[in-house]
């Protein structure tokens, strides 16, 4: 006699999961456990009723699973409000609004002062514009810079051009010089929006009512204080900029010109993080301190801990409650009793991309200094003098990222994990550091070997660091030193990302001045001298700077190639190189041999991080066009 649980053992199938499928299965279930309890399997019969409708509950079911299921996963999820919620948990922030940028020309004239070969701009009447420019295009678009505009100071990431504006009609002596800065603007539009706060409340949210909004420029609440954006509320150092003065960097500010402002770490428990909700507005979300004490007083200090010390923390009976912590200010401070007021900025996406011309309207300006001992008229008729444009088309405006460009990019930026850890990691984040702390033309990252070190030297390897090579460009685009302000800027810049273990060691590369000397001979019925100017034109573009980077070797192979392919060249029969090092024509002074390090056609580099460069290729490139 079977027992119980024999009795009532079913074979039940799992794989189905469509309506046919489990009508099918239900069918065969009937048959084989109820075939004299139920055997009307006519498709109007209302036993039939209730089969199909089980299946077809059960394949809701089964397809809200799967729905739900491929939801939680961010290659397969499809709704915007999935897909932008795995992208946070991922620490990548979608985007609402992307900015337009453009170059914009900013203009004024100063008069001229001294006679002759004296004559000069007089940069008293230099104005000195604070940061917050705004200009207006033709219709809606508005851009902005956070950067100030001196026109006293030029350098190789802040250039001035000067030119002659007028001249007087009897000595033909300029009166007024124009003075010119290329400044990087990006569109936008800046609002404010106020909330009260009374009681501090932990992890405080407040949404801003826009859905178009590009960045937080700036929050501060009624005492005074500055509330800083960080990635996660555990950190707690936040970059603060500061202008690169005799006051505040007296060893750095001889490089003013170069590298305007230095680049600090500053630890701040008033901070915030931002996200975007399901409708698309941003939040901002405050930290959990709410105690207005010292944190002291409910998480003993190690240091304090167990002491003799009046003011320690008895080590006996010491009770260290996890859940304190988001009392104290260690995931940042609660607001409260206060005010905040949030600066943000909006874009009108696509319409933020307009014509080359069109950005012309100074809308808010504000100027640093109102000048003093000089001609108060002379210095009106130069504020007056201020103009604008964009010589080139507004370019990148656009609406908030597509759900596969939230994917795509959430992908990518947790593969970065937002860490300097790979040479080009260190290389990229080099060369994305704000231009108003240094210019930073070339990049070469080693392992720390015992390089340029004399002999005898007791300085050893240092397994767990970098070599970070760098070069800048002056005014002429030529390559410098990078100064020490600006890799200084570098260290701290670089300092967060960094692993704690990593020691960063700023050097300057070698610079390696060549120059070119070749022969062609040219096709019969062609103009030789064209045809020459176009090969040394071919030269200069392949030798540019822009095209070189450090350790790169030079292939001779590219070069004749090139050559041969200008139209009127029957071949090249000469192509040498040449090393210039005399300081006082302007070279590097570092000699090299040449012909030593040319092998297989190939001009190799110094094993010392170093970069080709022709200084001036107008005298250093030389062709002529021989005959056969």
């Amino acid at each position: 006699m079977a027992s119980v649980n024999e009795k009532i053992s079913k074979d039940i199938k799992y794989t189905g999961k469509d309506f046919p499928t489990i009508r099918k299965n239900l069918i065969d279930f009937a048959k084989t456990y109820y075939p004299t309890t139920f055997n009307d399997f006519n498709e109007a019969s209302p036993g039939m009723m209730f089969l199909e409708t089980t299946a077809y509950v059960g394949d809701l079911l089964s397809f809200y699973l799967d729905k739900q299921f491929k939801e939680s996963l961010l290659p397969y999820a499809t709704e915007r409000k999935n897909v932008v919620a795995l992208a946070q948990t991922l620490g990548y922030k979608p985007r609402q609004a992307i900015a337009a940028q453009v170059d914009i020309d900013v203009f004024q004239t100063v008069p001229a002062v001294g006679l002759g070969s004296k004559n000069s701009p007089d940069f008293r009447y230099a104005l000195a514009i604070a940061g917050g420019m705004r200009v207006k295009a033709t219709k809606e678009a508005v851009f902005r810079t956070d950067l100030p505009i001196d026109f006293s100071i030029s350098g190789s990431s802040n250039l001035t051009d000067i030119s002659i504006f007028s001249t007087d009609d009897t000595t033909g002596e300029p009166t007024y010089y124009l003075l010119r800065k290329r400044v990087g603007f990006e569109s936008g539009t800046t609002l404010k929006q106020t909330f009260t706060v009374s009681a501090a409340e932990p992890f405080l949210q407040l949404t801003l009512p826009r859905t178009n909004i590009i960045s937080i420029t700036k929050v501060t609440d009624s005492n005074g204080n500055t509330w800083s954006e960080v990635p996660y509320l555990a950190q707690d150092m936040v970059f603060k900029q500061v202008q690169n003065n005799q006051y505040i960097e007296p060893a750095l500010s001889e490089h003013r010109s170069e590298t305007p402002y230095m680049l600090k770490l500053t630890k701040t428990s008033r901070r915030f993080i931002t996200r975007v909700d399901a409708a698309g507005k941003t939040v901002l979300e405050f930290g959990p301190g709410t105690h207005t004490g010292p944190d002291e007083e409910i998480v003993p200090n190690p240091i304090s801990a167990g002491s003799a010390l009046p003011t320690a923390t008895p080590s006996s009976n010491t009770f260290i409650d996890p859940s304190n912590f988001l009392y104290t200010k260690t995931y940042g401070q609660a607001p409260s009793n206060t005010t905040l007021t949030i600066e943000y900025v909006v874009g009108l996406g696509v319409k933020d991309n307009v014509p080359a011309g069109d950005v012309t309207d100074i809308d808010d300006i504000q100027f640093i200094s109102e000048g003093s001992g000089i001609d108060i008229t002379l210095f009106n008729n130069t504020k007056a003098s201020l103009a604008a444009t964009n010589p080139t088309p507004s370019q990148g405006g656009r609406g908030a990222e597509t759900i596969d460009e939230v994917r795509n990019n959430s992908l990518a930026h947790f593969n970065a994990q937002g860490r300097v850890v790979s040479k080009d990691d260190y290389m990229i984040r080099t060369l994305t550091m704000p231009s108003q702390y240094g210019s930073i033309a070339k990049v070469y990252v080693t392992q720390d070997e015992k390089l340029n070190v004399s002999e005898g030297s007791s300085r050893l390897r240092n397994p767990f660091a970098v070599n970070l090579y760098t070069l800048s460009y002056d005014q002429d685009k030529q390559l410098t030193n990078t100064n020490p302000a600006t890799k200084q800027n570098i260290k701290n810049y670089i300092s967060p990302y960094r692993l704690l273990t990593d020691s960063v060691n700023i050097k300057n590369a070698f610079v390696i001045n060549i120059g070119v000397d070749f022969e062609i001979i040219t096709l019969p019925g062609f103009n030789s001298n064209e045809v020459l100017v176009k090969s040394i034109n071919i030269v200069k573009k392949l030798l540019h700077i822009d095209n070189m980077q450090i350790n790169q070797p030079i292939i001779l192979a590219d070069l004749y190639t090139e050559l041969a392919s200008v139209m009127g060249v029957q071949s090249v029969t000469k192509l040498e190189f040449y090393n210039f090092y005399d300081e006082s024509e302007g070279y590097s002074g570092n000699i090299y041999d040449i012909k030593q390090a040319t092998r297989d056609n190939v001009v190799y580099p110094s094993l010392d991080p170093s970069i080709f460069e022709v200084k001036f290729p107008n005298s250093d490139i030389k062709g002529r066009v021989t005959s056969i």
